[in-house]
């Protein structure tokens, strides 16, 4: 990726016929998801009035920002949908998809607003209600999180429905038995659906992990990745599974492809410049410019990357502390919290790890890492805990 590549928010771009290239997809044109949205395009440039047409584009463009991480494709799905989300009662299809798009760019208020029109005109919608319970989850509301858990028990399966508060019970001090009871669950009930297997079995890398089980941890992740199911997550906590225990060398060839999504190619560059590889410079600078050109436009998509971008590679304490807690009044997920903890170690400040040290003590939680960090700023502070 250019350096510069960052420098601008992407502008939807409507091309003047079929034969431009709007975007080359990492997949083959054969490809199910490549040939789905060669169609799509096709039709909605076709028929550009076509509601059902332009909702399910901005469906396939979401899913790869999803999958990739790359928010040119939101640009894309919110530009497929535009004509119609300016109407007071704008249809409740584009409605979800705009609750999507401004979720993504972690406009957490407006999306829920959103979710909330879904639900309150079809209140047995398991999405909207899902990515309710995402939102509560992400700004670690928990018992709103598990009331809608509680609502989509009797509408979804008994694995999504077990997933559900296994997520949950899993942040909260619990994650022993949280594996315990979603494993069990995930063998009883296994599902076709290979998007869903992935997410389960990156809930349970994720609940291994904080149990201590490193290895379990790390099979899981791989399982998940083996799936074939593109996916940034997965392959985000795998990578950072990889460099807690040093072993970047494993991280670098896992995500060379990966330049487009700033999540990732925040552990790339963490990767590369601890072996000293060739692109280790070309890419922090890169990184460098998308962060610099995202805090011009306002915008706070990637506070928590940023602040270890700035920590561990530009040595800033101070700018990396403030950033974490910036990041925490958005969005307060554990790896949220670890930012947090280990700016405020590094600048030896350690009451200003107070919203992480709270929800430490609030939700019990456990990984090993974090409680080491605890340990150090309550040793710092001269409290014994």
């Amino acid at each position: 990726m250019v350096a510069a590549a960052g420098l601008c928010r992407a502008v939807p771009h409507v091309p003047a016929n079929d034969a431009v290239i709007v975007e080359k997809l990492p997949t083959r044109a054969s490809d199910p998801i490549a040939r789905e949205l060669r169609q799509l395009r096709s039709a909605h440039a076709a028929d550009p009035g076509n509601r059902d047409v332009a909702v399910k584009l901005a469906r396939r463009y979401f899913d790869l920002a999803s999958a990739e991480g790359d928010p040119r494709y939101v640009g894309y799905a919110e530009a497929a949908i535009r004509p119609w989300t300016g109407a007071a009662d704008a249809p409740l299809d584009v409605v979800m998809m705009r609750a999507l798009i401004r979720q993504y760019r972690h406009e957490f208020d407006p999306a829920m607003a959103d979710l909330d029109a879904v639900v309150a005109r079809d209140p047995q919608n398991t999405e909207a209600l899902q990515w309710q319970f995402a939102l509560h989850l992400v700004q670690a509301d928990y018992g709103a999180a598990r009331e809608r858990c509680a609502r989509l028990a009797p509408l979804t399966t008994v694995l999504a429905a077990t997933a559900c508060t296994a997520v949950i019970d899993g942040v909260n001090g619990h994650a022993r038995d949280a594996y315990a009871t979603l494993s069990k669950a995930f063998a009883e009930h296994p599902s076709s659906d290979a998007e869903y297997r992935q997410w389960v079995m990156t809930r349970l890398g994720e609940l291994a992990l904080r149990m201590g089980d490193r290895a379990l941890a790390e099979k899981h992740f791989r399982d998940a990745i083996a799936t074939g199911v593109v996916d940034g997550f997965v392959l985000g906590a795998y990578a950072d599974l990889l460099l807690d225990e040093n072993r970047p060398a494993e991280v670098v060839p896992m995500l060379r492809d990966w330049v487009a999504s700033d999540i990732l190619l925040l552990r790339l560059v963490l990767a590369e410049n601890a072996v000293h590889a060739p692109l280790a410079a070309e890419h922090i600078q890169a990184l460098a410019d998308r962060f610099a050109a995202a805090a011009l436009r306002g915008d706070k998509l990637h506070q928590q990357e940023e602040s270890r971008f700035t920590l561990q590679l530009q040595h800033n304490t101070d700018k990396a502390l403030a950033l974490a807690l910036e990041n925490w009044k958005l969005q307060r997920e554990p790896r949220d919290a670890r930012v947090i903890l280990e700016a405020a170690l590094a600048k030896k400040d350690s009451a200003a790890a107070k919203p992480a040290l709270d929800w430490m003590a609030r939700t019990g939680y456990e990984e090993a890492p974090y409680r080491e960090l605890v340990a150090q700023l309550n040793k710092l502070s001269g409290t014994a805990k």
